[in-house]
């Protein structure tokens, strides 16, 4: 129990104490006119309430993320914990803080087209395509996790509801609405209500965790951990069930810590803030929530598994994860848990795809200057959604597998555009460039050592992870010498 209150009270002060010194680092100003107040059209530049655009950017990078992502990280114990509290404050929080920042100094922008501002053709191409390919995943993955889910309730067994394709075309249709009409007939309207039922149930489920759990883990056993060299072991070279801490748990547990996919979602609400002074608490606050739910989650894992990955590869096996967060909100909250488990894995996950398949959008609109007329953006629309539908017909693993690494890769990118802005500021840039060459090493360890890439042998990770951190450090070190003579 004591566990869980030290991730809260680090969360709390790192947005208390060291989010005011990030911000201090942008230079916002609170008495410049923002994109909304200069562009608006009533589609995308539509002025909204802090507590609301807090709710929304809450509910857009949430989604399942937080409750997937830590819950199978379980399987690396308390780490996962660390891992998601310091990852957040230190990482997620600051990049997801700098890409609201960029965002509103650039006109509610995509981060493409900054990128292409703040370095050059190149990076921006780059930039647009991960971006694109990440927003795509994730828009896939949102209609696939909760199409599944609906299809298989029992009340729906031996009708039309429980043929999979049915949900599908019903879950494509909303999203073709909702990229489709202007955020405040949609979005505005209704997502602060969901953000509200995604910070209930967190509750609920922390309530829950703290009076009924039976595993749940002590001081002793969190300490215990890193004095019998389990840590040791499981960070240079697998562990029993093959998933070594360096480079996988990083991978396994993005929402939470650090997930470019909020990059993505910045300019939904830059273009919608009416003062710079909300980017703090709006991004900030809304990523340090989100390591909140990690957390929850992510005891709520250990606990119920305390057999570790083979209890939890069982149950996968059955239902994927929304069969476990199913079982887990049951076992936990009874009835009431059950309709959250059901929210969770199918509201949620629709919350966020609509919006990231808006931001796909809007990443193209920006990228090729295209007018934002109805026609358009129904010829931007169906092409996508078309090719969507046909890629839910792709194995579930193998999307998540490069969602995963996408959403890594595009994190990374974005800390280093976020160095480069700090830098042409003359402002102090580590805050985002020491996590950028720590995710830089994550991200090249992985895809040499991961299936999907270059399938190198796992046992190889740290040192290339080493090496490639290394080499960025060089290269910040040397950049920012020369940053520093051109300022003088």
């Amino acid at each position: 129990m004591l566990i869980f209150f030290i991730c809260l009270t680090i969360l709390f002060l790192g947005f208390k104490f060291y989010s005011p010194f990030v911000e201090k680092q942008a230079k916002l100003d609170p008495n410049i006119k923002t994109p909304q107040q200069r562009l608006a059209e009533g589609v995308d530049y539509v002025p909204i309430h802090p507590v609301k655009a807090y709710l929304i950017q809450f509910l857009n990078i949430a989604g399942v993320g937080p409750i997937f992502g830590p819950i199978l990280g379980a399987i690396y114990g308390p780490v996962a914990l660390v891992w998601i509290v310091l990852g957040n404050v230190l990482g997620g929080a600051v990049h997801d803080f700098f890409s609201g920042v960029m965002s509103i100094k650039e006109d509610g922008k995509s981060l493409p087209e900054i990128a292409g501002k703040y370095f050059n053709l190149v990076f921006k191409g780059l930039m647009l395509l991960f971006t694109a390919m990440l927003l795509f995943f994730v828009g896939v993955v949102f209609i696939m996790s909760p199409a599944g889910l609906l299809s298989n309730l029992s009340f729906f067994e031996g009708t039309i509801f429980a043929g999979n394709t049915f949900w599908v075309l019903v879950i494509l249709g909303y999203y073709f609405l909702a990229t489709l009409l202007p955020i405040d007939k949609i979005i505005t309207k209704f997502y602060p209500l969901f953000g509200l039922l995604m910070i209930v149930m967190t509750v609920s489920m922390a309530i829950a965790l703290l009076f009924n759990a039976p595993h749940l883990p002590e001081l002793t056993d969190f300490f215990g951990y890193f004095t019998h060299n389990h840590f040791e072991h499981e960070f240079l070279q697998p562990n029993p069930d093959g998933a070594p801490i360096w480079p996988l748990l990083f991978l396994t547990i993005t929402c939470g810590a650090i997930s470019g996919f909020h990059s993505t979602q910045a300019p939904i609400m830059a273009r919608c803030l009416t003062n710079e002074k909300y980017v703090r608490p709006v991004y900030y606050g809304a990523m340090i929530s989100e390591g909140i739910v990690g957390c929850v989650w992510a005891l709520a894992g250990i606990a119920a598994f305390p057999g570790g990955y083979p209890e939890l590869q069982a149950v996968l096996a059955q239902g994927g994860p929304g069969l476990i967060v199913n079982q887990i909100a049951t076992s936990y909250l009874g009835v009431f848990g059950g309709i959250m488990a059901i929210i969770a894995v199918a509201i949620f996950p629709i919350t966020s795809g609509d919006t990231a398949f808006r931001s796909l959008r809007l990443t193209i609109v920006d990228a090729f200057s295209i007018p934002q007329c109805m026609r358009n953006r129904i010829l931007l629309a169906l092409p996508i959604l078309t090719i969507a539908y046909f890629m839910t017909k792709v194995d579930f693993s193998l999307i998540w597998r490069y969602f995963a690494f996408s959403n890594m890769l595009l994190s990374t990118s974005v800390l280093w555009l976020a160095t480069k802005y700090l830098f042409d500021r003359g402002t102090f840039h580590w805050i985002v460039s020491i996590p950028a060459v720590i995710a830089t090493g994550i991200t090249v360890s992985f895809i040499l050592t991961a299936a999907i890439g270059a399938n190198l042998p796992l046992d190889y990770a740290p040192m290339i992870g080493a090496i490639t951190a290394a080499i960025a450090m060089i290269f910040v070190v040397s950049a920012h010498s020369k940053n520093k003579t051109a300022i003088a």
